[in-house]
Order: C-alpha cells, then structure tokens, then sequence
C-alpha cells in the first residue's frame, strides 16, 4: 500500500480533518517528554471513538503496518515515539539498522525543531500509524453509590477529580503532571504520583478497561465489580505500555475525599538526615498520604518561579502530609514533627491555610517545569531503591555528576523510594546531548546496584530498553516476548518499546 492510499483509507475511518500526513505537521508528534529521541510517523489520525480505533488497528493490520498508541504525550520514557520501520519516513537523515535497544543514544543528522543539522538523537525506522487518544476525553459515567467512573483514554487525570469533588469524592492517582496528562496513559505507564504512597498507583485504581487488540477484535476485561473471575488480564494490560493493546474505555474507583489533612514542611541541612527520618515515620507505623523530597537546586528554582518561601541555602526539604479522618491527625503529626527533630531538622512550617497547603503542593508539582530556570534542557530519570538507600543512592548520584561535569537536580517520591534525577544540559550542545543518555544509564545502574529497579512510574519505553538484562535474565525477557506474541502475533503493536531484541542465541 502506497502512503497516498493508507491515508485515503484512514481519511474514510475517521474524517480529514483527523489524519495528519504533511512532513512539517508530524514534527509534532517524533517524541514525548522523552525528547533525546525522536522519529517521525508516517500518519497520524485523532480518533474519536473506539470504532475508529478498531478499523484503524484492523487497516494496520491487515497491511502489516506498525502502530503507535498516544496519549497526550506527557511521557518521558519513549513509549510512544514510532520507531518501527516505516515505508514512508519523513525524518530526513541516516536512519542505521540499529537494534532498537541502543535508540535512546545514537545522535544522528537530522533537520528537525527548526534546527537543520543539528546532532539530534532519531531513534531507528520512523513511520508508522500514531493512533492519537487525545480526542476520547468523554466522562461517559459517574456512579458515586458505587464510587466508580467510565471513562475514555483521554480524560485529562485532573479532569476527573474536578468533575466529582464537589460531591465529596476523588480520583486518587496523581501523578506530576495531572493538569496535562491523561488517564489512558496512566493505564500505560502504571503512574502512581505523590500521594501513592497510601493510595497506591494506577493498577490500585481500575477495575476493567475496553481493549482493542492488535488483531482488532475488541474484549473487554475486568468489569464494575470486585475481584471478576479468570485471570487478572486488567493487572497485565495495565503497565504494558501501550505494547498489548489500545484501551478504548476504562473503569476506575472513586475515593471519598478525606476529612482532614495537615501539611508539613521540614527543611534539613543534609540529605542523610532527611532520608533518615522518611524511614524512621514509616518504621513508627505513620503512613503519610506522601512524603516528597526536593534538593537545593531544585528549591531554588521552584522558589524562583512560585516563591512559597523556601530557604535557599538548606540542602533539602521534605513534605510530608497525612490524611484521614480528623480525629488523629494532629496526633500523627506532631509524632512526625518529633521524628524530624529526632534527625537534625533544622525548621519545620506547617501549612496553616488552605492557600498555603496548595501553592507547596503547586511548587512540587510544577518543580520540572522551574527547572527550565536552570537549564535549557533536561532529562528525568526514573530509579527505584528502598527508601533506606536513600542517602547512599543520592551521594551515588552526585559522585556520578561530579564525574561528568554536570548538574543533576532531584525532586521525588521519598516515601516509595522512587527517585526522579533530573539531568541539566543543553541541546544546542552535540557533546551534552551525546552524554546524557549515558549518563541516565549510571543512574539506573546505581539503583539495581542498591537492591532497587529502573523505573517506578515513567515505564521502558524506547529509553530503558538496554538496561531490562540489569533485572531479568533471559529467560524471563523470552516468557515476557512469548506473552506479548500471544496478543499481538504481527508484532506491529508499539514496537520497539519495553522488551529488548531477542539474543541469537535464545532463538537459536
């Protein structure tokens, strides 16, 4: 099939005004928040409902044509990039038959951001159809008797909330970036978000979801009650990336909001005593709605741009929140606040107002976006450790900068040990560009070392594919293949994402 023919048949699926095909309008779409590396679909069509969805992925199937699963494209893994070899690619440029594992770090000449021949790293391939979710934003139930909501793919996560708080009830997970993000890529990446730590992540929080398959036969697994009989395949699509499937539809639960919180800020003057104490209000049996942590630089900035009142000069501050019902609360904090000056705090605030528990939470939450004060780029990593390897994993962090010459910001979920390193540089510079993704790679390497993983929320994607053999053999990686076969036997459903190439010598 000829490029002209696949978007006159996606043109009849889904409107003109849905299928993107120009060179230039596709720039748009050769990354997520993952911009190190970058490749071009071939089409890009906005569906507006599941039937759309099936046809298209039926087409691509039928044409063998690979297909990429968008959301909103606030991912910062790759998962959603197109690289899968391409008929038709438009990215001008070397395009090398590279595994895909090495995508992440191969800078190649590109003409792409208005930056003709700049070292911009593209990720193999290109081309491709990107099934773009953005346009499914319907809330199609709210059933507050039964706390659960349906929803489509791309129902803004904050969206949610804001539709059913003033009843007295929330979506609880929460991740970073709610007021862009959607809850189908929630559903993809397993996000979890500050407050996981007591609510738990995505997977905590649905209880079906509509599927398309990468055949095009759409299934429907999990339902509105608890515990559906036969396998947990709502568990198993949920975290797989976008790689089994494409959700049309999901269930979710609604929590009731609870009756009190109470807001702390607890500023120390070294990262060993702050990582201490998060371990030692876990240990007292305190379970905090969240526990955050953000260092100096990171402080520096988001004082810059929100000016909450941070004391620039401290080495790191912890948030931590409790929330329940009120009776006790006053109780847990002040145990938590006697747990802080038991490790050297050096001041503790609370949150007296409402005003003032939400711009902290506004300075947390809109922390990657300050960092733009201190850098015209950067690169978020996702490590996970044991919340007691907290320190040592951050003094590994800043030797690692140290070695390189760079400045590596952190700001991230204490209280599950998910650290999120944000990585400075400046990709008008083709040295720092071809660093970072080395450097990322140390990072992770750092975490496993400690007893911890590559990523808590931010999934493989096209970035970690290299670093999967740190935590699985390859007997686990070929099971993990064998699965995705049995879902998506043409392989043209998200490839290139999640699961390496498979070794010579495995299939020989």
């Amino acid at each position: 099939m000829t490029k002209r023919g696949l978007v006159r048949e996606l043109v009849s699926i889904a409107g003109r005004d849905a299928v993107v095909h120009r060179p230039e309008e596709l720039l748009t779409y050769e990354c997520d928040g993952y911009t190190l590396a970058r490749a071009t679909p071939d089409v890009v069509v906005h569906v507006g409902n599941a039937a759309h969805v099936q046809d298209i992925v039926k087409l691509c199937a039928r044409e063998k044509i690979p297909f990429y699963p968008r959301g909103l494209g606030t991912g910062l893994s790759g998962g959603c990039t197109p690289v899968g070899s391409g008929q038709w690619s438009v990215v001008s440029g070397q395009h090398a038959a590279r595994d895909v594992a090495r995508v992440a770090c191969q800078p190649v000449e590109v003409s792409a951001c208005g930056r003709t021949g700049s070292k911009l790293p593209v990720a193999p391939g290109g081309g491709g159809v990107v099934i773009a979710l953005n346009r499914m934003d319907r809330i199609l139930e709210i059933d507050l008797r039964n706390r659960i909501a349906v929803v489509e793919p791309g129902v803004i996560n904050l969206a949610l909330t804001e539709a059913v708080q003033g009843d007295g009830y929330f979506f609880a997970p929460d991740p970073a970036s709610q007021q862009a993000c959607s809850i189908g890529g929630n559903i993809a990446e397993n996000s979890g978000g500050p407050h996981c730590l007591k609510y738990g992540v995505t997977a905590n929080h649905v209880l079906g979801v509509e599927l398309v398959l990468p055949t095009g036969q759409v299934v429907q697994l999990g339902g509105k009650t608890e515990d559906a009989p036969g396998y947990d395949l709502v568990r198993l699509v949920i975290g797989s990336e976008g790689t089994l499937g494409i959700v049309t539809k999901a269930i979710v639960r609604l929590l009731r909001a609870p009756q009190g919180v109470r807001t702390m800020l607890a500023i120390f003057n070294t990262v060993r005593d702050a990582g201490q104490a998060v371990s030692d209000i876990i240990a007292a049996g305190i379970i905090p709605v969240a526990l955050e942590m953000m260092d100096k630089l990171v402080v520096g900035a988001v004082e810059a741009a929100y000016g909450f009142g941070f004391p620039l000069d401290a080495e790191v501050v912890l948030i931590v929140e409790l929330d329940g019902l009120e009776a006790g609360l006053d109780e847990g904090m002040r145990r938590a606040r006697e747990i802080c000056q038991n490790n050297r705090v050096r001041e503790i605030r609370m949150a007296r107002t409402v005003q003032e528990r939400l711009l902290l939470w506004t300075s947390r939450k809109g922390a990657f976006g300050a960092i733009g004060r201190l850098s015209p780029s950067f690169c978020t990593q996702d490590g996970t450790v044991p919340r007691t390897k907290l320190p040592e994993v951050l003094e590994k962090i800043a030797a690692i900068a140290e070695k390189h010459g760079v400045r590596i910001a952190n700001v991230f979920h204490a209280g599950d040990g998910n650290l999120h390193p944000l990585i400075l540089f400046d990709d008008r510079d083709e040295e720092q560009v071809r660093r970072v993704p080395g450097i990322g790679g140390e990072i992770l390497q750092a975490c496993v070392a400690l007893g911890g993983t590559i990523t808590g929320e931010h999934g493989i994607g096209s970035e970690k594919i290299e670093y999967m053999p740190l935590i699985f053999d390859e007997p686990d990686l070929s099971a993990m293949r064998e699965l995705k076969r049995i879902f998506d036997p043409g392989g043209i459903c998200n490839p290139g994402k999640v699961l390496p190439p498979e070794l010579e010598a495995a299939r020989a």
